[in-house]
């Protein structure tokens, strides 16, 4: 079985060369070829490095892109280019910072030898960050379900098969949000239980606004879903509140068009035509292995 590590990665050389090392020694009993494709996008650091350790990893690139356009359109971008160029079974998307930990790898490639080419997500079971960041992820899911009947509970960290990396480059909301796009087009998901590691050097970059983004963005892959239950609120709340209607009791629904506002615009955001294009974003290629 072909397996590729796909990492996006934007000025963290030290975490990505302590991954890789973590990596090579991870899959040194699995039966599988293990090739390593990174993603370094437009990074204004020099992200090459001297890797000593990779004498269990079949294939190792660097692909530099032109422009920064994000960690979504970088997976995107990648999923392509690994569609495009590669063989392999599975895609194995992951953080390059140590969040998504190597030591989980082989709990995909275990559990994809025993699947039917069907798809895996590891379901965050634990979080490393701060308890408001905590409480914060707790709201999105819940914001997440109560809006679009989804119950997303994984992010990049996820093992695809080759069909299904194939459904992602046909959907256009692959460019605006990875695990919104996945949950839309593959219902027959398995998972596993994923622990979200801490990163190996310094503070993790995924702020509240970087929250606040990402749960809007899934939100928005299904808005047509929201807009039918927002219509709903809307009309059952004003009903509620005629008598009473004051500033205070008008807050919720000026804060529900605020975010259907948002989800618009971010939808906005979703272009099968550059997914399309993204390869022509690609500067050249490092091939370290």
């Amino acid at each position: 079985m072909k397996i590729i590590l796909l990492i996006p990665i934007y000025n963290d050389r030290e975490s990505l060369k302590k991954l890789i090392e973590d990596i090579n020694f991870e899959v040194k009993d699995l039966n599988c070829e293990v090739s390593v494709v990174v993603i370094n996008d437009a990074s204004s650091q020099q992200i090459i490095d001297t890797y000593q350790n990779l004498e269990n990893i079949n294939l190792f690139e660097i692909i530099n892109m032109k422009e920064n356009r994000g960690h979504a359109r970088c997976i995107a971008s990648g999923l392509k280019y690994i569609f495009e160029k590669k063989e392999f079974d599975y895609v194995i998307p992951m953080d390059g910072d140590g969040e998504d930990r190597p030591e989980e790898i082989k709990n995909f490639i275990q559990l994809a030898e025993q699947s039917n080419n069907q798809s895996i997500v590891g379901e965050r079971v634990k979080r490393s960050e701060s308890l408001f960041f905590k409480f914060c992820y707790q709201f999105h899911k819940f914001l997440t379900l109560a809006f679009t009947s989804q119950s997303i509970r994984f992010g990049n960290f996820t093992c695809l098969s080759k069909s299904t990396v194939e459904k992602m480059l046909k959907e256009k909301s692959t460019w605006n949000s990875f695990s919104g796009s996945l949950k839309k087009i593959d219902k027959n998901l398995l998972s596993i239980p994923s622990i979200r590691g801490s990163r190996y050097f310094g503070p993790s970059k995924m702020s509240f606004f970087n929250l606040l983004k990402h749960s809007l963005s899934i939100i928005s892959v299904f808005r047509k879903t929201v807009l039918i239950r927002s219509t709903f609120f809307i009309v059952f709340y004003i009903l509620l509140i005629k008598s009473n209607a004051s500033i205070v009791t008008s807050i919720p629904l000026v804060l529900l068009l605020m975010m259907i506002y948002s989800i618009s615009n971010l939808a906005l955001r979703e272009n099968l035509e550059e997914l399309d294009k993204s390869l022509e974003n690609i500067h050249n290629i490092d091939k370290i292995k």
